[in-house]
């Protein structure tokens, strides 16, 4: 079965979005809107917004949407948008990790693209159903692993596939936050609650939060796969039901070996996100929090600092750049970029052409996969004393 979800030959209009999760008190709902709204590619014109109908109510009047768009449930919704002249081309999965799987598999089965929040699921078997569903119906699944949208991302993802670098031997990831050094989940803190809580995140804390997004991250830039894994889960806040910390040593599918440190209790840092790679030739050095300069080393050479849009970047930065450089572009373009790329592929369709080939560096389903495949390893190698297992 295959289905293009085209409803008009030309698009020369905003595409239309949906939102599942993301109400009030909800603090990624508001990031995927304003990221959708930037480039001004998307309008939000339905919602199911929180599982309280009156809260979902609620919700969608801040938002300004108009009452009948406003479903207290999100299978009502996959019902009724494809029938509406003016239905969603896409819907946003903002909610825990728990809730992805059902309102996936529903707006697929409706013939509706599908924006999902990471973790995918919180189990590999639905992790593979939804891939599957997604191959069976044809449509756009992306996953919003937002640091691939980082113009610099890109540009050293384009330099390690172009050899400048040479054969990759070491990388070295890692995210450090500090936000769950205290028993937030007892302070009346929602997204603390969710995150420690294994009905609602799954397996893992740290590790599912934002380990799957180092992971993603490494393999994004080096263009290999993780192979096999060691990882010591720990839990540091007494009480606390998942980890809030981990260490792993990484094995890449090429030989090159590696290392992930995830924390969330790291006390000083806010949201530390950095990643090395060393290959024979030169290295690499880019951080989230300075994520305008990329550090090039050559071997026997002076360090280049090569900057967003400026001398040293390539098409693929300025591809994914808004404004000239000097002027620091952050978190929301890389968010942005993400829906900007979307749009671009959905427009395609509807106007039977090829995507921008720079819109395809989205994260798919199959990547969502993977995070759920490194989680799950994860879990399994802790459990084995930080046993060497495969992903």
């Amino acid at each position: 079965m295959t289905v293009t979800g085209a409803k008009d030959s030309t698009v020369k209009r905003r595409l239309r979005l949906g939102m599942v999760g993301g109400g009030r008190g909800a603090f990624i709902g508001a990031v995927h809107r304003m990221a959708a709204r930037l480039d001004d590619r998307w309008e939000l014109v339905a919602g199911a917004l929180s599982s309280d109908p009156e809260r979902a109510l609620h919700s969608g009047a801040d938002l300004h949407l108009r009452p009948d768009r406003i479903y207290a449930d999100f299978n009502e919704m996959a019902r009724r948008e494809p029938r509406l002249k003016d239905g969603i081309d896409a819907v946003a999965i903002v909610t825990p990790n728990h809730a992805h799987v059902a309102p996936a598999r529903a707006f697929l089965k409706a013939g509706i693209h599908v924006i999902c929040d990471k973790p995918l699921t919180t189990t590999r078997q639905e992790a593979d159903e939804l891939s599957r569903l997604a191959k069976e119906t044809g449509l756009i699944f992306a996953v919003t692993h937002n640091y691939t949208g980082y113009p610099l991302v890109r540009q050293a993802q384009a330099m390690v596939a172009a050899g400048d670098l040479g054969n990759i031997r070491l990388v070295q990831v890692e995210y450090a936050q500090d936000w769950l050094g205290t028993r937030a989940e007892d302070a009346g803190n929602k997204q603390a609650e969710w995150r420690t809580d294994p009905a609602r995140s799954g397996p893992a804390g740290a590790v599912g939060d934002i380990g799957t997004h180092a992971f993603n991250l490494a393999e994004f830039i080096t263009g290999d796969q993780v192979a096999m894994l060691a990882a010591d889960l720990n839990t540091f806040v007494e009480g606390r039901r998942l980890d809030d910390n981990a260490h792993m040593l990484l094995r890449f599918s090429s030989g090159a070996q590696g290392t992930l440190w995830c924390s969330q209790v790291a006390t000083g840092q806010e949201n530390a996100l950095r990643i090395r790679v060393y290959g024979d030739k030169a290295g690499l050095v880019w951080q989230q929090e300075d994520p305008n300069v990329l550090t090039f080393m050559p071997l026997g050479a002076p360090p280049r600092l090569i900057r967003r849009n400026g001398a040293g970047a390539d098409e693929i930065s300025r591809a994914a750049s808004r404004i000239p450089g000097g002027h620091p572009e952050g978190y929301l373009e890389a968010f942005a970029q993400i829906y900007t790329d979307i749009a671009e592929q959905i427009a395609a369709r509807l106007e039977s052409r090829e995507p921008d080939p720079f819109s395809l560096l989205v994260p798919t389903v199959e990547d969502g996969v993977r995070g759920v495949q490194f989680i799950d390893a994860a879990v399994r190698s802790s459990q084995r004393n930080a046993g060497w297992v495969e992903v």
